[in-house]
């Protein structure tokens, strides 16, 4: 029986990269692996922690129930406060970078931490304030230039479909449980937590 060729991304992956040999089966699975862990892991922990968020500040959750749809920066502002790539990038210079009117040497060492870099004052006014119209927001929650998160476009429309739907359709949503209970996962390479306990009553 000759298999259809399943129309999604695995699916060209193994039709057009696999089976003509360009890809072995151990680099698909491994790629498949990254793709589950990267686009599952990290959008799971941004919507909990915007949920948390938006239900300590309820003024900026009402921005989710309307019926036009939250603003299209709203998501941004919070992939930038809430930066779950919390542990910095480790690399070491290979040759001298002036940056900011100071020059990174050949061979020190760097630690560039997203977050950090977010709540930037030269680059945020109020940096630790929450503007969910604030443009432009040139966050670095996805990474930057040929490090972009290839999945960015995807992600920021996960967490506007989910935190809208979820506002909207459970308006006495709160927290089950005090803020300082939440097991948040600070020694996590993936910021977040653990679980989030929530209720919720009827209304109307």
């Amino acid at each position: 029986m000759q298999r259809r060729r399943a129309d999604d991304l695995l699916g060209r992956l193994s039709a057009d990269q696999v089976a003509p040999g360009h890809l072995d089966r151990a680099g698909a699975v491994s790629m498949a692996v990254l793709l589950l862990v990267a686009g599952h892991e990290t959008t799971a922990n941004q919507i909990a922690l915007s949920v948390a968020f938006l239900l300590r500040n309820p003024q900026h959750a009402e921005t989710f129930r309307r019926a036009d749809g939250p603003p299209a920066t709203a998501v941004d502002e919070l992939l930038r406060l809430l930066t779950i790539t919390h542990t910095g990038r480790r690399r070491v210079a290979t040759a001298d970078v002036p940056i900011g009117g100071v020059t990174i040497r050949a061979g020190d060492g760097v630690i560039a931490a997203a977050d950090i870099a977010n709540r930037d004052p030269d680059r945020f006014p109020g940096p630790d304030d929450t503007d969910l119209d604030r443009t432009p927001n040139h966050h670095l929650a996805f990474g930057h230039g040929e490090h972009l998160c290839l999945g960015h476009h995807l992600a920021r429309l996960e967490l506007d479909v989910a935190l809208a739907a979820l506002f909207r359709r459970l308006p006495a949503l709160r927290l089950a449980a005090p803020e300082a209970e939440l097991p948040f996962r600070h020694t996590h390479p993936i910021y977040g937590v653990d679980h989030l306990a929530v209720a919720w009553s009827a209304v109307g």
